[in-house]
């Protein structure tokens, strides 16, 4: 992580940034360390870091994944962000959110408790599945589940899949769309590959294979729950929304 940090403050001081911004989310919010770990980014790196509270960061998730997208009359929007650690489902209408929640439901956490064998065996898919569901169903009121009309999915798992749909990575997904019957094709392709031949397939990138097959459930089940039988893809997400707040806030003389 930090290796990662020193080549973004080396890229930020070559091209001459006047302002930059680093955000952090609900893995640093959450650690014992957070505080620290805060601290060194800041002082080592020169960077402007902060942790995002969770209505901070359902904001700026909300506000990147709609930033390129027109919404419709009436439309009432949820945005799924899948993570590691956690999935952030956020509701907005008319570019304002409404509702939001972090729920500790993400695809390391739930690879690393659910799914043992390689390939994933039946019982750990469906254990998988039933478990993402009830951190779901308590999370949401029923209320928030039914207003939903349309559903956008950002962040790794959702740009993969749209990738393995394509057939090929590095292509544009975004506004790349994919029904529930896709979905459920994908994960039956992945969830029956091992490992090593998981990350031979087109359009996925090697480095998901480990929790994609989590990642497809976890997607599956936040569609389910809000009874969408398709969600749109964007590749804009907490952090085009970050840049787009840390633009809007530099005034130029």
């Amino acid at each position: 992580m930090l290796a990662v940090l020193e080549r973004y403050a080396a890229a930020i001081a070559e091209h001459g940034v006047e302002r930059s911004a680093a955000v952090m989310t609900s893995a640093v919010r959450d650690a014992s360390n957070g505080a620290q770990f805060a601290a060194t980014v800041r002082e080592r790196f020169g960077l402007d870091a902060r942790t995002l509270s969770g209505d901070e960061e359902a904001r700026l998730t909300y506000l990147g994944a709609t930033a390129a997208r027109a919404p419709a009359a009436g439309e009432r929007l949820l945005v799924i962000d899948i993570g590691g650690g956690s999935t952030e489902l956020v509701v907005g209408e008319a570019g304002e959110v409404a509702f939001h929640v972090s729920t500790q439901v993400g695809v390391v956490r739930h690879s690393e408790r659910h799914l043992a064998s390689d390939p994933p065996s039946a019982h750990e898919l469906t254990a998988l599945s039933d478990a993402v569901a009830a951190a779901f169903a308590e999370a949401v009121p029923a209320a928030e589940r039914e207003r939903v009309t349309a559903a956008v999915a950002v962040a790794g798992t959702a740009t993969q899949c749209a990738g393995i749909d394509l057939g090929a990575e590095g292509l544009d997904v975004e506004g790349h769309r994919l029904s529930s019957e896709r979905l459920a094709g994908i994960l039956e392709q992945l969830a029956a590959l091992p490992l090593e031949r998981r990350r031979e397939v087109p359009g996925l990138d090697p480095d998901r294979a480990p929790t994609i097959v989590a990642g497809v459930v976890v997607l599956t089940q936040a569609l389910r729950l809000f009874r969408r039988s398709e969600v749109e893809v964007s590749d804009r997400d907490v952090l085009w929304g970050a840049a787009l707040e840390t633009g809007r806030s530099t005034s130029y003389n």
